[in-house]
């Protein structure tokens, strides 16, 4: 995209790439390198405590897939793959990109190889000494805040093997550099304004605080993490950032630092339980039935494994919903086919600058098997896939003039790409006997275009059947157009990797990898099959979606053809 910043608010179609470039312009692959006065490293320096106290337990499962394939030395994130020759540092050789460092000197990879018996534990330690030699007495890309909060608290999980194996002299420098990298979050914390670093730095300095001797003040750090939990989570459970997989990550830390609380005999924080037992049924709410999540914003499938593991340490069943009005999404369940529609707006800055265009876009699935999706996210596919899949078209959604439902502009703090709206967003809910309605709106596209986009879902009783009407309809309040010219408009339904799509004569069919079949019907001619990305799994794959396009009268009331079109999934043959 060519021009000036002012671009981002110009009336105009942007493509992916557009979106791309705007996103490395504004913040780069993985954010600016942290600058740090004199004296604000000396804050560092201080005594070193003799030992840890106490230690963090791991709760949920590693990834053994990851911990093998760093065992042959093969380092993976997103599509970049590393190989390293035996006994390499990946410290000390060039890495593919500024995100794929980001993303290693984050350690969250840690704990998987040290579950790889005691060789992957004789490297892992080895991976942390030689980090300290080359990394330890600060640089401006691997201490800033964020990364360091991670890795910290990866440390610290994966506390016994680190620190209480070794020389003394090799234990001493681990610990020493732990506790400065602590004093460094310590100092940047509070200032922070990124809400992910403020989050991780919270949580890092509770655990620090009770961990080891002669700590962070705890006091201060429950009063820090007390304000983060306010602020970040809403009063449904759900993140604030409306993504599922950040509200499975949240979870997962106050369930660690509740079970630390409890093994340490220090009276466990009021507000734990509370957040723990809302946070939890979102999370369960947000889990499909193969066991891993729905991707909505910025947030990925997670592991199956890790899902299990954090709703099975919740002290009682979650609470079964199937609305929830403060994150904005509704829930349509019958014989084990499942839809969740978001129909909330975008939460205010800074939050908003994780946020997605994807209103009234949905994810439904048959049991174990997915079929429509959207693009997905995950934070380890770099940040161009990351960018492009925030707009509407990366949604199972209708898409107005090549326009996004949410608006972006740009957060000159964070240099962030930041959502707002859609106007009017809304939906309503109507059980009858054994079936469901579905009846939601906004009006994103209401002032460029002048019409609402309105999606009416009905789910029969048997599990069977999803039928669907997108309409666009001119509200009598604008008053006839007097541009007669005809706006495009296309309605765009991702299927997962895990579906194969046939084109039919008069019926796409859907077949899943677990042998049930569905297919997709409409009375729209024209519907085609096109490529799409997904990353909800860590990796960018090419499934395909259905694509319906067509050009909407300015002036339509959204009851007939061209401003309304009705389509629908049925199953033809169980698994």
């Amino acid at each position: 995209m060519g021009g000036g910043d002012s671009e981002i608010l110009a009336d105009r179609t942007r493509t992916g790439a557009d979106d791309a470039a705007l996103w490395r312009r504004f913040r780069g692959a993985s954010g600016d390198d942290v600058k740090v006065s004199a004296l604000q490293r000396s804050g560092v320096s201080g005594p070193v405590p003799d030992r840890f106290s106490h230690h963090l337990n791991r709760l949920v499962p590693s990834d053994d897939r990851r911990g093998e394939a760093l065992m042959q030395d093969i380092w993976r994130i997103g599509m970049q793959r590393m190989t390293l020759p035996p006994g390499q540092s990946p410290w000390s050789t060039p890495l593919p990109s500024k995100h794929f460092a980001d993303r290693l000197h984050r350690f969250s990879w840690l704990p998987d190889l040290l579950d790889q018996g005691e060789s992957g534990a004789e490297r892992a330690v080895r991976f942390v000494d030689e980090w300290i030699q080359t990394h330890g007495n600060f640089n401006g890309f691997s201490w800033r805040l964020a990364p360091t909060s991670v890795r910290c608290w990866n440390w610290m999980l994966c506390g016994r093997e680190i620190f209480e194996t070794g020389s003394t002299e090799a234990r001493e420098a681990r610990l020493d550099s732990l506790v400065r990298q602590l004093r460094y979050i310590s100092g940047q914390v509070d200032a922070a304004t990124d809400p992910k670093a403020r989050w991780f730095g919270s949580v890092t300095m509770v655990a620090a605080a009770l961990c080891i001797d002669r700590g962070m003040s705890l006091d201060a750090a429950v009063a820090r993490l007390d304000a983060e939990c306010t602020a970040q989570i809403l009063p449904d459970g759900g993140h604030v950032t409306r993504s599922p997989s950040r509200g499975l990550n949240t979870l997962i830390h106050l369930l660690t630092l509740q079970d630390l609380f409890r093994r340490a005999g220090h009276p466990e924080p009021d507000f734990l339980e509370k957040w723990i037992s809302r946070i939890g049924a979102m999370v369960a709410f947000f889990r499909t039935d193969d066991g891993a999540l729905s991707p909505f914003n910025d947030g990925d499938e997670a592991r199956p494994e890790t899902v299990d593991a954090a709703l099975a340490l919740l002290p009682s069943p979650p609470r079964r919903f199937m609305f929830a009005p403060k994150s904005g999404f509704q829930k349509l369940e019958k014989n084990g086919l499942r839809l969740i529609l978001d129909c909330g707006d975008a939460p205010e800055r800074p939050f908003g600058d994780y946020a997605h265009a994807g209103a009234l876009g949905f994810e439904l699935s048959d049991g174990p098997c997915r079929l429509v999706t959207s693009c997905g996210y995950s934070a380890e596919v770099n940040v161009d896939w990351q960018a492009a899949v925030r707009r509407s078209g990366a949604h199972s959604t209708l898409v107005l003039s090549g326009r996004d439902s949410s608006s972006f502009s740009l957060n000159e703090e964070s240099r962030l790409l930041s959502a707002h709206g859609p106007e009017g967003i809304s939906a309503k809910r109507l059980e009858e006997a054994d079936e469901i309605w579905l009846d939601a709106q906004h009006g994103g596209y209401k002032a460029a275009c002048g019409l609402l986009h309105r999606r009416r879902l009905f789910m029969s009783g048997d599990g069977k059947r999803l039928t669907g009407e997108d309409s666009l309809v001119r509200p009598i309040s604008q008053g006839p157009s007097d541009d007669r010219k005809f706006i495009g408009f296309e309605i765009r339904f991702h299927l997962h990797p895990t579906v194969t799509a046939i084109m039919g004569r008069d019926a796409i069919r859907l077949v899943c990898d677990d042998g049930a079949v569905w297919k997709f019907k409409t009375s729209h001619e024209g519907a085609r099959l096109e490529r799409t990305i997904y990353l909800a799994r860590g990796v960018v794959e090419r499934p395909e979606q259905i694509v319906m396009a067509g050009f909407a009268d300015p002036n339509g009331d959204g009851q007939q053809p061209p401003n309304c079109i009705r389509w629908a999934f049925l199953k033809e043959r169980s698994a």
